[in-house]
């Protein structure tokens, strides 16, 4: 299951996510987004862990929790084109 992990303080690491996260299950991969500009975290990532009951564990024990003065935001990530579209300011 992909898990959408948001409002992450801008200096938390995969490695950081990653331990948070292995507490809960065995994870397969952990993807902070960056800025393609500036190599800057953007606030959110994601997480992969394979087993479902395992992933849903860890949104119910993780979401809300304060990880480095900021309180996370954990869900299951919605497929792309499940996601409302941005506005436009055109």
């Amino acid at each position: 299951m992909k898990i959408y992990v948001g409002n992450l303080s801008f200096n938390v690491t995969e490695e950081e996510l990653k331990k948070l996260f292995s507490e809960h299950g065995n994870v397969s991969s952990v993807d902070i987004i960056k800025d393609k500009f500036t190599g800057k975290s953007r606030g959110f990532g994601f997480v992969e862990m394979a087993d479902q009951s395992e992933a849903e564990s860890a949104i119910q024990a993780l979401n809300g929790k304060k990880v480095k003065d900021r309180n996370i935001k954990v869900n299951q990530a919605r497929p792309r084109s499940n996601r409302p579209k941005a506005r436009s300011s055109f």
